[in-house]
């Protein structure tokens, strides 16, 4: 049995309290090795607290692994928790915000960072707001993205997943034209496809998702900047003020200025809230090979 699913069976029948304290020994023991991810998180948190001394840094890197590893320690968890927890972990911040949002039609796109919990965030808004439809990365081995699949769906998310080479865009696209009430909230400070965009992220160039505005764009809604937070023993979800369809002479470039415009607010977010940024992949332009930094330059 591969290690994963020993977790989705093991976690839930362990108390609460020791399961957290397992998974903070196991964050430490990750960040103590500082292998290749953890350099990655402080290279990234290096720009975000860019006056940070190195004992800073890896004291914000520890906190930040400990608040990646508790996702994953919820996230076991979140098939046994009652509704009545869920919504007890999660605090709206920016209702109105969300409302302006969804509109008459309760019809939303988000453009959110990775951070906090945001298969806790999808299930308590599948509660409170609308159904959440979204994008998932499939993961390896594939019997753990099937074991997290099969958690997201039975909390009421419809995942379409990304696969290399196969761009999700046009079946998200199909989901929410056949839905009538939706949310469609989408990981996207990261580029996991070819049609990324090049914005300033923390004053560095950065390589992020189009999905979000051309989305947007497509089915003539509104993009919301969506973050998210620890908060004592749960989390803040934040709505940010709805993005405006620029006026511009081509979908291209109204696409650019909307990431930009989406980027910079969740940039200010991540400033707050630095540990809940959990981002252990290349983000910055300078951080990619230089094949990819080429191939850009090219594009």
């Amino acid at each position: 049995m591969n290690p994963t699913a020993l977790a989705w069976k093991l976690v839930p029948k362990i108390p609460a309290p020791l399961a957290r304290w397992l998974f903070d020994l196991v964050a430490d023991a990750v960040w103590l090795v500082r292998g290749k991810g953890v350099r990655q998180l402080e290279a990234n948190l290096r720009r975000v607290v860019s006056d940070s001394s190195r004992t800073s840094l890896r004291r914000l890197s520890r906190q930040s692994m400990r608040r990646y590893l508790r996702y994953y320690c919820e996230a076991f968890q979140l098939p046994t928790w009652s509704g009545g927890r869920i919504d007890q972990m999660v605090r709206l911040d920016g209702a109105d915000a969300a409302d302006r949002a969804f509109g008459q039609a309760r019809q939303a796109v988000g453009a959110l960072a990775h951070m906090g919990n945001w298969d806790l965030a999808g299930a308590w808004a599948c509660r409170h707001l609308e159904p959440v439809i979204t994008v998932a990365e499939r993961l390896k081995p594939e019997e753990a993205f099937q074991e997290f699949l099969a958690m997201r769906q039975a909390l009421g998310l419809r995942i379409i997943p990304l696969e290399k080479g196969k761009p999700a865009f046009p079946e998200l696209l199909a989901a929410v034209r056949s839905t009538d009430r939706w949310l469609a909230p989408l990981l996207a400070e990261r580029d996991l496809g070819r049609s990324g965009v090049e914005v300033t992220f923390f004053g560095e160039p950065a390589l992020v998702a189009a999905g979000p505005a051309a989305l947007a764009l497509a089915v003539e809604r509104p993009l919301a900047p969506i973050a998210m937070w620890r908060d004592g023993p749960g989390y803040v979800l934040h709505f940010g003020e709805v993005i405006a369809v620029p006026e511009a002479s081509s979908r291209a470039e109204r696409i650019q200025i909307m990431t930009q415009a989406w980027v910079s607010v969740l940039e200010e977010q991540i400033r707050l809230h630095p540990a809940d940024w959990h981002m252990l992949q290349k983000v910055f332009v300078a951080d990619l090979d230089p094949a990819k930094r080429q191939r850009l330059a090219g594009a």
